[in-house]
């Protein structure tokens, strides 16, 4: 694994004035940083934890003239604007009850009551501003040095703390997990009918998350086998997973970013209404809503990518070759031409406004598109030959 002492953002200065503020002893980086860090992964950001309640974070911080924002005072937590990038600085908390969806918690002093209340091993990691030495409780070195996901104490006491950690366990397994934990695979299986009291918003965004990652689809495909999938997303069969893996492999072989949206459709059949209503379910954006229905509304091979781009835009044209398996390539460094025609110059020549106007239109950019987006010399012969032909 990576040294912390290596890493960039463990020197940034802005940082060092925020340990100055709270006091070196009162604090530790933790979480995702820290595991990303020593993985070697790219760090985006960055969370502190601290002994001060809200009111004495504020207080210093007001001080050091450091600029916050409270984001999340009632769970003790407030964000420091900082010029290298802002920063969370949550007060150590401790459960004092849960119901499976939201958590009651007090302010605690004690690093490993924290770290007890998070969700895994490897995001229980707590490294000294200064020293960088790191606190590990509850194994998460090993389990990192091994990739596997591994909840902290009993995997089903966790998952009934927050359903959502199902979801969760299988993100993370899926980027950073090869060994597998057989207590978490059980728990997850058998407390998947609870991602059901979820809202619909939180389900969707781990969704979505776990299929911008690079490669999900062995991950999915044990979601689906394992009952999970099915209770979030009954519509995907074999057929879907099929799809994704096809998918997925189309994207990495023509160097195609991962789409969470895209992928999604693959999972899906192809029928629109059913696409709406997962979208409506899943409470997605009304442009991930219209984007995934159109995605859906597929029948058979996709046609001339060129066509394709210019009738549905060139990132609708992108993704519907990339579910049918097509090659994007002919799209690389193609601009979608304008139409060069409009109604006014049919009518100028003598064609009266209305529906003979639109008839001729849509002929002469049929044949338009049939001979390859031709100049306007030849849209004007196109048209001549179409004027003539009502002669």
């Amino acid at each position: 694994m990576v040294d912390l002492t290596t890493a960039e953002w463990t020197r940034r200065e802005d940082l060092a004035q925020l340990v100055a503020a709270l006091g070196a002893e009162n604090l530790r980086w933790v979480g995702g940083a820290v595991r990303d860090t020593l993985l070697g992964m790219p760090v985006k950001d960055i969370d502190a934890a601290t002994t001060h309640p809200p009111e004495t974070v504020m207080a210093r911080l007001d001080e050091a003239g450091i600029r916050y924002v409270p984001t999340g005072l009632d769970h003790g937590t407030l964000t420091a604007v900082l010029d290298g990038g802002p920063v969370e600085v949550t007060t150590l908390r401790k459960d004092v009850a849960t119901d499976g969806r939201r958590a009651t918690v007090a302010f605690a002093q004690d690093w490993q009551d924290d770290a007890a209340r998070r969700d895994f091993t490897i995001n229980a990691l707590y490294a000294h501003p200064e020293t960088l030495e790191i606190s590990d409780y509850f194994g998460g070195l090993a389990d990192l040095e091994a990739r596997r996901v591994r909840f902290i104490g009993d995997a089903a006491e966790r998952i009934r703390e927050d359903h959502l950690r199902i979801l969760r366990y299988y993100r993370f397994q899926a980027r950073f997990g090869s060994t597998l934990d057989e207590e978490g695979e059980e728990g997850c299986a058998a407390l998947a009918p609870t991602l059901k009291g979820l809202s619909r918003e939180r389900v969707a965004m781990e969704l979505l998350a776990l299929l911008a990652l690079p490669d999900p689809h062995e991950t999915v495909e044990r979601m689906h086998q394992r009952g999970v999938l099915p209770v979030i997303l009954p519509e995907t069969g074999s057929e879907g997973l099929e799809r994704l893996a096809a998918l997925i492999a189309a994207e990495s072989a023509q160097g195609a970013a991962p789409d969470p949206i895209r992928r999604l459709a693959a999972l899906l059949p192809a029928e629109p209404r059913t696409a709406q209503q997962v979208a409506a379910r899943l409470r997605l954006s009304n442009a991930q809503r219209k984007r995934l229905s159109r995605l859906a509304d597929r029948d058979g091979p996709p046609g001339d990518p060129h066509i394709l781009a210019y009738r549905e835009g060139m990132d609708a044209a992108r993704d519907l070759l990339l579910l049918s398996g097509k090659s994007i390539a002919p799209l690389a460094g193609w601009q979608v031409p304008e139409f060069p025609l409009r109604g006014g110059t049919i009518v100028e020549r003598g064609v009266g406004a209305g529906p003979e106007v639109a008839r001729i239109m849509q002929a002469v950019e049929r044949r338009w598109l049939e001979e390859g987006f031709p100049g306007e010399s030849r849209v004007e012969q196109m048209l001549a030959e179409e004027l003539s032909a009502r002669d």
